[in-house]
């Protein structure tokens, strides 16, 4: 299994960025084919920043694939593309860190 995870540091207006989020991205998320499922956490605190330093976060999204073979699928569908637009629209993209890392143990 693969997950995609991004990490979003708090945006100067987060209920704003919450509404966008929430309302527009998600559902597009949502819609590409391979994705098994899709969690979004809002960060309470952090409770040791290490190597974030003064980094405040503010939300992390994991985003799940069976393979590593569906993830790769799934990074060159349309909904793949439109959702990376809309995070753009939204001002997402200054926001986020994203990353992918295989899940070795359940």
């Amino acid at each position: 299994m693969i997950k995609y995870i991004a990490l979003y540091k708090k945006p100067a207006d987060p209920e704003g960025f919450d509404e966008k989020y929430f309302e527009s991205h998600l559902p597009i998320v949502n819609s590409v084919p391979g994705i098994v499922r899709a969690e979004v956490a809002k960060v309470q605190r952090v409770v040791f920043a290490g190597f974030l330093g003064e980094t405040e976060l503010h939300l992390i999204a994991e985003m799940y694939f069976e393979s590593e073979e569906s993830f790769k699928a799934a990074l060159q569908t349309p909904e793949w593309a439109t959702s990376g637009a809309n995070l753009a629209e939204i001002g997402g993209m200054e926001l986020v860190a994203m990353f992918s890392a295989e899940v070795v143990e359940k």
